[in-house]
This record gives structure tokens, C-alpha cells and sequence, in this order.
């Protein structure tokens, strides 16, 4: 699939790789009024901890740097790895993507994780969906 960003969305990724070395394949700017101001960055898979760094000094230098709260996800060859990335830290056993009218993904998540991967007013399953329908066309996440 194709992901268009925005001039601002290309210039945090920049800045994000000048400063933590990784490459980002995708940047949500998310900032209104229902949403806290923050930046998602989703990380190639093989740069996930150099985008962390050692007890995370690198992520809290970039978002230093950027002026923003950062969450990072690490991106994934196939939906269902994706999709489970997105929801981190949740523990995710299984995700099952289902085409019909839409495309879903069913994700089985241990039930006291339940909260992690919804987030504080769903924004951390809002990420995900978003994320997920722009890299891969998934519709919807239902959490099973």
C-alpha cells in the first residue's frame, strides 16, 4: 500500500532518523483536541532497539529533541505480526484476519492486557487501527 505523508510528518521522520539512527517507514502526528499531542513513529523491524536505545536513553532524546511524547511501533512483513506490534505492550496470542464485506482482524489478547492494548480512551487501538488500515488495509481491530 501505498502511505502519503504530510510535509510536517516527512520532517519529524528526518529528525527522528538524524537523531535515533533507525529508519521510520511512517509517522502519525497526532495532536487535537481529544487526542494528547504525541508522535507515532513506525520503526523497520531490524531498528527497533537501536530506535530505543540502552534503558531507553535514544527515544527520550528524540523525543526531546521533537518537543513531543513518541511512541514507537515495530512494523511487520505480514498483517497479523503488524497488527500485533501495533497492540504492544499487550500480551497478543493470536490475531486472525478475516475478509468479508471488511477486513477485520481478530486479536486474542490476555485478558488482563486488555486495558494496555485499548489505552487510556482508546487511543492505543486507534493507533493500531490506523496504522493498520494505512499499511495494510485492515478495516477494523476487534479484540477477542
Amino acid at each position: 500500500m501505498v502511505v502519503t505523508l504530510s510535509d510536517e510528518a516527512r520532517q519529524f521522520i528526518a529528525r527522528f532518523e538524524d537523531e535515533s539512527g533507525a529508519t521510520a517507514r511512517d509517522c502519525l502526528v497526532l495532536d487535537g483536541d481529544d487526542e494528547e499531542e504525541r508522535l507515532v513513529f513506525l520503526v523497520k523491524a531490524d531498528d527497533m532497539g537501536m530506535a530505543i536505545g540502552s534503558g531507553g536513553e535514544t527515544v527520550r532524546q528524540v523525543e526531546e529533541a521533537l518537543g513531543r511524547p513518541v511512541t514507537l511501533v515495530e512494523d511487520a512483513d505480514t498483517p497479523e505480526a503488524f497488527v500485533a506490534n501495533a497492540l504492544a505492550p499487550a500480551a497478543v496470542y493470536n490475531v486472525t484476519i478475516s475478509e468479508n464485506d471488511d477486513t477485520v482482524a481478530y486479536v486474542e489478547v490476555d485478558s488482563a492486557d486488555t486495558g494496555i492494548a485499548i489505552g487510556e480512551g482508546g487511543r492505543n487501538i486507534a493507533v493500531a487501527k490506523q496504522l493498520a488500515e494505512r499499511h495494510h488495509g485492515i478495516d477494523d481491530i476487534q479484540l477477542t
